[in-house]
């Protein structure tokens, strides 16, 4: 008896019961309210966009999943060895008393930024967006480039 109420385990006290099941109430609030703002069951759609990197001995190859994004709305970056995908993806919207039974589909602004494995060329870069998909092909420095050397 005195280990079950000293360590918060249920006890035969009268009304224990209620007090117990208050205060898992009270932890369940304080879970949902670390949630934030966001609807239950929208925590996140996870990175956007979905992105490959693929490279040869001259250039890196990336790919990103834009589905609904048009290429006026985007704006790409390139650095020492970093690529940023930026731009606003807009969804037209439901009328304003649609019942939704699932939403996934999320509009709005992103930003990805995706480091390359060695330096880059950044005015040998080329661009372009094709059903949805971005491809982008950045020829890399001269000195990450391999070198054939000759043995002697």
């Amino acid at each position: 008896m005195i280990y079950r109420t000293l360590y918060g385990a249920p006890s035969q006290r009268f009304g224990s019961h209620f007090s117990d099941l208050e205060g898992m109430r009270r932890q369940m609030e304080h879970l949902f309210e670390s949630f934030g703002d966001r609807p239950l069951g929208r925590i996140g759609a996870g990175v956007f966009p979905a992105v490959n990197i693929t490279e040869d001995a001259d250039a890196y190859y990336v790919s990103a999943e834009l589905p609904g994004v048009k290429s006026a709305d985007l704006d790409l970056n390139v650095t020492a060895n970093q690529l940023t995908v930026a731009g606003e993806r807009t969804i037209s919207e439901e009328a304003a008393d649609a019942r939704y039974h699932r939403r996934e589909r999320e509009a709005g602004r992103f930003s990805r930024a995706v480091a390359l494995p060695g330096d880059i060329d950044p005015e040998q870069v080329k661009a372009r967006l094709v059903d949805g998909v971005l491809s982008v092909t950045i020829a890399k420095a001269e000195k990450a480039k391999p070198r054939q050397i000759t043995i002697q």
